[in-house]
């Protein structure tokens, strides 16, 4: 299967975009980090991490308006994350794919459509547009949907002993809802996701990850390695915690330029799973 890159309104660019998908507390950050060390060395390309919202600086403002500021409505919810999309695609993503980077985001246009759509109950249509508009057309190569129970979700939240979030508060029922938007996106196109059970251990996720994202880049040549890596015991320091936990640094993007062989830097903030 040929790679079919990622599309900016209809034109092809050279890079992977991959994204990752679910609700918080499945374990997002640790399964894209874990992706992009091995498609960095796999491929020799640069890999970019980042995440929806915060990954620029507006990004992170934008961020704790939404998730920490004061209550707001449905419709002002969306046109905020479309806000930080529309930025984050101008100034980071599309560049990145510009110059043949891998591409791995924490959140992207599906997770407006889950929590804004699902979750709060606007059209699903609406806010699908609304974030196209804002991207001008660029969606994943695939994404990723962490899947698990909200009940389990909110047990590993809650293990982390840190304050909820607007969204984290919103109730049972919204996370059901927001659970059952993400399932409905991934039936309706199986070539772009990648539905993975997110009660699983790290590595078992990690393996399985490895294997449908390399087909899904015409990658299959690398199918064997992909699981026997993964399917490799992950260092004990501190990874067992990292996999119900997002990211604990302080800013929003990570950056491995594997091609140059120069040292990677990190700057990862993950307030939410």
């Amino acid at each position: 299967m040929s790679h079919c890159p990622a599309t900016v309104a209809g034109v092809s660019t050279p890079g992977f975009f991959i994204s990752f998908e679910g609700g918080d507390g499945v374990g997002k950050s640790t399964q894209a980090r874990l992706l992009g060390d091995w498609l960095a060395e796999l491929t020799g390309r640069e890999v970019l991490l980042t995440r929806e919202p915060g990954g620029t600086d507006l990004g992170k403002e934008l961020r704790a308006a939404v998730l920490h500021g004061g209550d707001m409505g449905p419709r002002a919810e969306a046109l905020l994350y479309a806000t930080d999309r529309a930025h984050h695609v101008d100034s980071l993503i599309r560049p990145a794919l510009g110059r043949g980077a891998v591409v791995i985001t924490d959140r992207y246009l599906d997770s407006s459509v889950a929590y804004q759509a699902g979750g709060r109950t606007l059209g699903e249509e609406e806010v699908e547009r609304l974030s196209l508009w804002a991207t001008d057309g660029l969606l994943p190569d695939a994404t990723v949907l962490l899947d698990l129970d909200p009940a389990v979700a909110a047990e590993r939240r809650a293990a982390t002993g840190e304050a909820p979030d607007r969204l984290e508060r919103a109730g049972d029922e919204f996370h059901r809802r927001t659970r059952e938007a993400y399932l409905r996106r991934a039936g309706t196109d199986p070539e772009r996701w990648i539905v993975v059970d997110a009660a699983r251990p790290v590595e078992d996720i990690q393996a399985q990850i490895r294997v449908d994202v390399a087909a899904r880049l015409g990658l299959t040549p690398v199918v064997t390695e992909a699981v026997t890596e993964a399917a490799a015991p992950l260092p004990s320091s501190g990874e067992e915690h990292a996999s119900h936990q997002e990211g604990t640094g302080d800013g929003a993007t990570e950056h491995n330029p594997a091609a140059t062989g120069a040292e990677s830097t990190q700057t990862w903030e993950g307030e939410r799973a």
